[in-house]
């Protein structure tokens, strides 16, 4: 027997902020979970599998209009046609309260209750598949808790929406353990709502897919599905696949070594063609890092608009298909900081004016002050997460003010050995 298992599909995900980015692929980013579905469907049918598992967060939310319904629709009809059965649970982002509008589902498919756990039995595959879906979003309670012990003579599949006992930047849903599912006796859990692929344990199976498509750099690498094969009642093999259409990268490129700011964009360029061959013809979205000490610094930090379409334009010498969708610099300066506090000149006086006020509670305080005015009527977009940091934020102005340092004194200590 062989099995597909995916989850955290978020058909039509909005992808908000991309127009504000100048040559953002915004089209094929759009579209990018539809195509990864229509890839996991393609999959099944090429491979003849016997069943697809889904594990919540078929949606994002509700629908915008039925478009995003009838897509899903069609595609599972495309199974049905080949006679492969479906199994889904509702999870965080489509659960019963949260989708108004609804369609009638393919013959093929059985949505599981959210009343109460329920169980599926087909005598044809030998097959038991237990679970329950989201009735609200936010479920504070272990569903897996009633969930029935595994059925005697056929292969026991237990589909949760679930954050097991708790995942980083994951809301505590349906909180559970892996003993409490093991206990339950079934061969395969297939788990939904961790977009980070992960085997939790092998014996029995606890899987977390994730999500077939990343939406954003905080989804990166290879996204996609399992497949289970099984042989009677026991999982043989379960093997990743992917199914992505777009591919994410967090890239940090040390550019210690580079002596102009043309060294650093050929740094730059050959982590992106690395990113690209990597992604094997995916459109590549890429956050890029520059890190390191080195002699360069001064140069990036001054003209930080030169320095970003320095490395927009590295990406465009690599492929049409890579885009880069932010440029973080990070850099260090060659200059000892530390020595530079020891002058006994105006510079050296500059360096300890700023390095202590960062220890100086009153002055950090009165210098919060100043600049949350001025930090209020900057557009967003700036930082790295969006704005340039919160003022009002502990240890934000103690940063904002390490950076003055390593990006000034090395800027005057350079001015002062200009001939």
């Amino acid at each position: 027997m062989k099995l597909v298992h995916a989850a955290d599909i978020h058909l039509d995900s909005p992808l908000r902020g991309l127009d504000r980015y100048d040559g953002a692929p915004s089209a094929d980013l759009r579209v990018a979970t539809r195509r990864a579905f229509v890839n996991l469907v393609d999959h099944c049918l090429e491979e003849r599998v016997d069943a697809l598992l889904l594990a919540g967060d078929v949606y994002d939310g509700d629908w915008q209009d039925f478009n995003t319904g009838l897509f899903f629709v069609k595609q599972l009809a495309r199974l049905r046609e080949a006679g492969i059965r479906v199994w889904a649970v509702l999870g965080n982002h489509d659960a019963a309260s949260v989708i108004t509008r609804r369609l009638k589902l393919p013959e093929n498919v059985t949505l599981l209750s959210h009343d109460a756990p329920q169980t599926s039995v087909d005598e044809r595959l030998g097959l038991a598949v237990h679970g329950q879906s989201f009735a609200k979003r936010d479920v504070g309670e272990d569903l897996a808790a009633a969930y029935p012990r595994a059925l005697p003579g056929l292969l026991n599949v237990g589909l949760l929406h679930t954050a097991l006992a708790g995942r980083p930047d994951h809301a505590p849903y349906a909180p559970t353990t892996a003993d409490r599912l093991a206990s339950k006796g079934y061969a395969y859990w297939a788990l939904g709502h961790v977009h980070r692929a992960e085997v939790v344990s092998r014996d029995p199976w606890i899987v977390f897919p994730g999500n077939l498509q990343g939406r954003s750099v905080r989804e990166t690498g290879e996204k996609g599905f399992v497949v289970v094969t099984a042989e009677g009642t026991e999982v043989r093999s379960v093997e990743p696949v992917a199914a992505d259409v777009a591919r994410w990268h967090d890239l940090s490129v040390d550019v210690s070594p580079a002596r102009s700011p043309d060294d650093a964009a050929t740094l730059v360029q050959r982590a992106l063609e690395a990113a690209a061959g990597a992604s094997a013809g995916r459109l590549v979205a890429a956050r890029v890092r520059l890190t390191g000490r080195g002699p360069v610094h001064v140069a990036l930090v001054r003209d930080l608009a030169a320095t970003e379409a320095s490395v927009r334009a590295a990406a465009a010498d690599v492929s049409g298909e890579v885009w880069v969708e932010k440029v973080v610099v990070r850099t260090l300066p060659e200059v000892d900081l530390a020595k530079a506090r020891e002058r006994k000149d105006a510079l050296g006086h500059v360096a300890r004016t700023v390095h202590d006020a960062a220890f100086d509670p009153e002055t950090l305080k009165a210098l919060a002050e100043e600049l949350r005015p001025l930090l209020e009527k900057l557009p967003a977009g700036l930082g790295e997460d969006g704005r340039l940091f919160d003022a009002a934020e502990p240890g934000k102005v103690e940063a904002f003010l390490a950076e003055v340092e390593a990006t000034l004194v090395p800027m005057l200590v350079e001015g002062e050995e200009r001939p």
